[in-house]
Formats: C-alpha cells, structure tokens, sequence
C-alpha cells in the first residue's frame, strides 16, 4: 500500500485558524480540515503547500514553520499529513474543494468533526497554543 504525501496548512489570522469542509461529494465528504493537498513530483513540501492553497482557495500565505507530522491509515490507503503554520493577511471566502469555511478558535478545534487525519495535528496545536 502506497504512502501519500500530503500537506496543509493551519493558517492564522487575527488569533483565528482557518478549518475547511470537504465537499459532500469528495472522499470524506463533511469532515472537516486544514486545506492543503497532494505533493506532486518534483515539488517541495513548501512550494506544494503555496500552490495548493492558491489553487483550492486563491489564497495567498506566508509559511512560518513546519509544524506536526502524522500517518493516517483509511480504508483505501495512507497518507502522511505533514501540516505548517501560516499566516496570511488576505480572508478567503470561497473554495474548490469545500463547502464552507469557518475562522476558529484553537481551543474549539475539536468540536468540529474533523477529518481522522487532522485530528492528531488539531490535539498538537491545542496543546501548543493553551495558557
């Protein structure tokens, strides 16, 4: 079984951090996550990361640091979901592959139904940001 390299962004503005719901019709349709995608050939982490977020959002971000790596296996497969903190300046409103977008507090993270793939990163990040 093939590992898939994927990443994502916990992008910050104000004191906010951007989760986003996959469309219904995706796979895990409803669950909600941090948005990123696959690392294509050829591209670095970081320069997958910008692409994607530009192309599934039009969103244009500042990369601060890696963050928390974790592999998540489902049913058809597994993938490393290794996640960055980013900043932006700009709001985005509208996206590709999701159906709503929400700006939420670090704290609440876990009472959104998040993708089982996330939810590692969003106990790390609570963890991190709390007092």
């Amino acid at each position: 079984m093939d590992l898939i390299t994927v990443v994502c962004g916990i992008i910050f503005k104000d004191d906010l951090v951007l989760i986003c719901r996959r469309k219904p019709e995706k796979s895990l349709g409803g669950y909600w996550e941090f948005p990123g995608g696959k690392v294509e050939d050829g591209e670095s982490k970081e320069e997958s990361l910008l692409r994607e977020l530009i192309e599934e959002l039009n969103l244009k971000v500042k990369i601060k640091q890696h963050f928390f790596d974790t592999v998540h296996h489902y049913e058809n497969g597994a993938i490393e979901l290794i996640s960055f903190i980013c900043e932006t300046e700009n709001i985005a409103s509208e996206s590709t592959d999701h159906d709503q977008l929400e700006w939420v507090n670090v704290s609440d993270l876990l009472g959104w139904e998040l993708a089982p793939a996330d939810i590692p990163i969003a106990k790390e990040l609570i963890e991190k940001f709390k007092g």
